[in-house]
């Protein structure tokens, strides 16, 4: 892997996020990696019958979407998760557009330990996700 940069400091107040569309190939390919075959999420017939509809993606697919912020973004490389609190709003329909986001409230580099708020909206704004995340920072190569 090319040079990977660990950053060594955050700010509270800082930001990132990134956005996915759902696809039924997400949520189809998500049921089979981790076994999880409900059919909110993989039986259209079923779902359209339930209180939601239609199909539904998985909350921790949702969930991995805050993951990739976190482990790509901010705080990005070298970071690992200590915990992630992660309260589910409402469902992520396959087609939606999701924009998954971090903000920092608490950056401990004493101990390498950074708190984030961690939020995810749907393409109308609609708060689907809210959480918090800590993790642990590595130290920037010498």
């Amino acid at each position: 892997m090319a040079n990977v940069v660990v950053r060594s400091d955050f700010h509270v107040g800082e930001q990132a996020s990134l956005s996915k569309t759902v696809s039924d190939a997400d949520v189809t390919t998500f049921a089979e990696l981790i076994g999880d075959f409900n059919p909110l999420h993989v039986d259209g017939e079923y779902a359209r019958k339930s209180r939601f509809g239609r199909r539904i993606a998985h909350g921790m697919f949702i969930g991995g979407l805050i993951s990739a912020v976190l482990g790509n973004k901010l705080p990005g490389p070298g970071a690992i998760y200590l915990s992630q609190q992660i309260e589910f709003l409402a469902p992520v329909y396959i087609g939606d557009t999701i924009t998954a986001t971090a903000e920092v409230t608490v950056w401990r580099p004493d101990k390498r330990i950074i708190t984030l708020k961690t939020d995810c909206y749907n393409q109308d704004e609609r708060q689907v996700v809210t959480g918090k995340a800590v993790l642990l920072v590595d130290r920037p190569a010498e």
